[in-house]
């Protein structure tokens, strides 16, 4: 079940995050059937390919799991295009996709054993991992947006979009740092940022708190992805390699 997982979340994270537009994530706000129709046929194409279409016999149960997968992935973003945008229906549309994902999962935990790449032992904790990296960043990036999206008349001046790179930047350090088993690292980066950072808006109340909720904010996020993705390597076999097995 675990590898079946890993793909299918890999799977989400690319279709999701990966190889979705700006313009197709407006276009489905609005329910244009066009940009629906793709981005589910997309959701279907990353699963297939994840999961590898395998042996003949398991084409049947791979197709209706890929099926499930699409369809429901539709369905929840027809709901969620018809809820308030914000924070709160950003992260049941993602904790909904993932009850998915786990659901098919266990329905059809060997559908990773009968596909093309159920040879390769190592590959499951790579997608895990790659999974891992682009929802540290890419979501978390939106997440922190959306919070922080009332207070967005806060002027800050600095390089364009740099706020948003060193969100990615310190997502993606706390990422490494909690898989390597290093997360007392954690705490120097918070230091750092508190000296470069904090030192520039002490004297702005307002600024020095929407800088604080989106530090805690982006370090939260990462830290709960880093800590789904060691779980999910400590359900796969292990392959050998210190830094994946746990």
């Amino acid at each position: 079940m675990a590898e079946t997982l890993a793909a299918l979340v890999l799977a989400h994270a690319c279709a999701d995050f990966l190889l979705q537009t700006r313009g197709m994530v407006e276009a489905k706000a609005r329910r244009r059937a066009g940009a629906l129709l793709l981005h589910t046929l997309v959701v279907a194409g990353t699963a297939a390919v994840a999961l590898g279409a395998g042996s003949e016999d398991a084409l049947l149960p791979l197709g209706v799991a890929v099926g499930v997968v699409a369809g429901l992935h539709l369905v929840i973003d027809l709901v969620k295009s018809m809820a308030r945008p914000g924070l709160a229906a950003f992260l049941a549309d993602q904790a909904a996709h993932l009850a998915v994902l786990i659901a098919v999962a266990a329905a059809w935990p060997d559908l990773w054993g009968a596909g093309w790449w159920a040879g390769a032992a190592w590959l499951p904790a790579a997608m895990v991992l790659l999974a891992g990296a682009v929802l540290v960043i890419r979501p978390g990036g939106i997440a922190v947006g959306l919070l922080l999206e009332p207070w967005s008349d806060v002027g800050m001046e600095g390089l364009p979009g740099g706020g948003r790179i060193i969100g990615n930047l310190e997502r993606g350090l706390i990422f490494l740092l909690v898989l390597t088993g290093q997360p007392g690292g954690i705490g120097f980066l918070i230091a750092a940022k508190s000296v470069l950072r904090f030192g520039t808006v002490r004297d702005e109340a307002r600024l020095s708190e929407y800088v604080i909720v989106g530090t805690l904010a982006s370090f939260g996020w990462a830290l709960l992805v880093s800590t789904g993705t060691l779980v999910l390597l400590s359900a796969l076999p292990a392959v050998g390699i210190p830094f994946v097995d746990r």
